[in-house]
């Protein structure tokens, strides 16, 4: 598979397991220490924080909260040893239930609708 870069920081493409990695090397020995439970813990309130960020519809804090959630969905796939970039495949190019793209699901039935 080709490098897709998704995250740009000053010019510099990142790719989904590049920024998987910087999350580990920034946090991975905190985030040992924590454990898997803690850090959902965190995770879910940063998705609480970004569900508010998004009823009240202020652009920067929708970016940094989904930030917060990206970088905690992160620490939980590296103390659980996924591989985000690898577990993400089955999204990319059809839907995972009916196989389409787009989605062709009947309304009400669709992977998202369960």
């Amino acid at each position: 598979m080709q490098n897709t870069y998704l995250l740009t920081k000053r010019g510099q493409g990142m790719t989904l397991k590049e920024f998987q990695e910087n999350i580990r090397v920034l946090f991975g020995e905190r985030d040992e220490r924590r454990g898997i439970s803690k850090s959902f813990n965190h995770f879910v309130e940063e998705v609480g924080e970004l569900s508010q960020a998004l009823r009240k519809k202020k652009l920067s804090d929708c970016e940094n909260e989904f930030a917060d959630v990206l970088a905690w969905l992160m620490t939980m796939a590296n103390l659980a040893d996924v591989d985000v970039e690898k577990a993400v495949l089955r999204y990319v190019g059809k839907c995972p239930s009916c196989k389409d793209n787009p989605c062709r699901c009947p309304e009400g039935e669709g992977f998202f609708d369960r």
